[in-house]
C-alpha cells in the first residue's frame, strides 16, 4: 500500500504541491487523503480543481492511525504549532519554507521533529533543478577547480498589491521580507554549492518602491569559509523582474546559474550549456509562475527517505543554516557592522 498522507494549507503555495502530489498519486507513491483548511471558501475552490477530499477538521485527520506524514503549507506564524500536533500524533513531515517566523522558533520547531524520532523536509525546492544538480555535479568533481568567488543576485519584481494582502511582509506573520519569503531559496542552494559563509557586511532597507514593515532590499559582501568572496543583492523592488543568479568563479571555470539556466566556461576553453525550462519562474507579479517538476521531486525525495530510513536532502538541520545566514544578513544591515557565522 502506498503510503496515506494529508495536506495542510490551501493557500497560495498549494498549487505547485498538489500538482506534483497528483504526479505520484498516478505512479502509485503516494495517497492523499485530506486537504485540510479552515475556511469553506478555499476548500471549496480547492475541490475544484484538485480530486483530493477536503476538511477543517485536523484533529480528525492526525488520530488517523494510517496516516504516515502530513505536508504543512500554513502561513510561516503557525509551522511550530501544527509540527507540534504532527509530531504528538506520530505523523512525519513536509514542511514548506521558512521554517518559521525566527530562527528561534525554528530550532524549537526541528528539536520537536527530531526528538520525537520522526522525519522533516523543507520545501527548498530551487536545489532540485537540473541546472543546479549538474552544477554541484561538476563542483564535486573538480572540474570548476577551488571556488574563489560566488556572488548571488536576486532580482524580483512584487507590486503594492502584494504587500497590501493582510500580513504580507510583516514579521508577526511572514518573519520577514524578501530574504525569508523569497531570496531564501537561491540563498540555500548558493549554500549548497558554495558551502558555508562565516562574515556578512552589508546593509538592508525598505525601499520607497513598496509600504511593507519588512525589508525588499538587501545588498552585502561576503566571506566563504573556504576564502572564497562574494556579493549578494536581494530585491523585490525591480521591475519588471529578473532570473535569480549565482555566479561562481573558480580557478578551472566560471559557471552561471540564471534561473533555470546554467553555462559553464572552462579554462581550457570548453563550455557547457542547459536550457532554461521556459517559465517565468516567478520573478515578476506572479509569484506562482514556474512548473511543479521541482515541488514534485521534493515530495519524491521525501517519500524515498521514508521508505529508505534516511534523511531528505533538505531536513530541518539544513534549512536552519539559510535561516541564520538570513539573521546574519538583516544584522549586519542593522548595525553597519560586519557580523560573523559559525560555519
Amino acid at each position: 500500500m502506498p503510503p496515506r498522507i494529508a495536506i495542510v494549507g490551501l493557500g497560495m503555495a498549494v498549487t505547485p504541491h498538489s500538482r506534483g502530489l497528483m504526479d505520484l498519486v498516478a505512479d502509485g507513491r503516494c495517497e492523499v487523503v485530506a486537504a485540510v483548511a479552515p475556511s469553506a471558501s478555499r476548500r471549496q475552490a480547492f475541490a475544484a480543481t484538485y480530486p483530493f477530499p477536503t476538511t477543517d477538521d485536523l484533529d480528525a485527520v492526525l488520530g488517523d492511525p494510517r496516516l504516515v506524514a502530513i505536508g504543512i503549507l500554513t502561513p510561516p506564524n503557525t509551522h511550530l504549532e501544527v509540527v507540534q500536533r504532527a509530531a504528538s500524533a506520530g505523523k512525519h513531515v513536509l514542511l514548506e519554507k521558512p521554517l518559521e517566523i525566527s530562527t528561534a522558533r525554528a530550532e524549537r520547531l526541528v528539536e520537536t521533529v527530531e526528538s520525537s524520532g520522526l522525519t522533516m523536509a523543507v520545501t527548498l525546492q530551487h536545489r532540485f533543478r537540473p541546472a543546479g544538480e549538474r552544477l554541484r555535479q561538476l563542483l564535486a568533481e573538480g572540474a570548476l577547480g577551488d571556488i574563489v568567488n560566488c556572488s548571488t543576485s536576486i532580482r524580483l519584481w512584487r507590486p503594492q498589491s502584494y504587500y497590501d494582502e493582510p500580513g504580507r511582509g510583516t514579521r508577526a506573520r511572514d518573519g520577514g521580507g524578501v530574504l525569508l519569503t523569497q531570496a531564501i531559496h537561491t540563498l540555500d542552494l548558493m549554500l549548497s554549492l558554495a558551502g558555508p559563509i562565516v562574515e556578512v557586511r552589508g546593509f538592508a532597507a525598505t525601499s520607497p518602491v513598496h509600504r511593507m514593515e519588512t525589508e525588499d532590499m538587501v545588498v552585502a559582501a561576503v566571506r566563504f569559509r573556504s576564502g572564497a568572496l562574494g556579493v549578494i543583492e536581494a530585491t523585490t523592488a525591480a521591475y519588471p523582474g529578473a532570473p535569480e543568479r549565482i555566479d561562481i568563479a573558480g580557478t578551472r571555470g566560471s559557471a552561471s546559474l540564471a534561473g533555470t539556466a546554467l553555462a559553464v566556461q572552462f579554462a581550457d576553453g570548453r563550455r557547457e550549456t542547459l536550457d532554461a525550462d521556459g517559465s517565468a519562474g516567478g520573478t515578476g507579479a506572479d509569484p506562482m509562475a514556474f512548473p511543479h517538476d521541482y515541488h514534485r521531486a521534493v515530495w519524491r525525495d521525501f517519500l524515498d527517505a521514508l521508505a529508505e530510513g534516511r534523511r531528505p536532502r533538505v531536513d530541518g538541520r539544513e534549512a536552519l543554516r539559510v535561516h541564520r545566514l538570513i539573521d546574519a544578513l538583516l544584522e549586519a544591515g542593522a548595525s553597519g557592522s560586519s557580523v560573523p557565522l559559525n560555519a
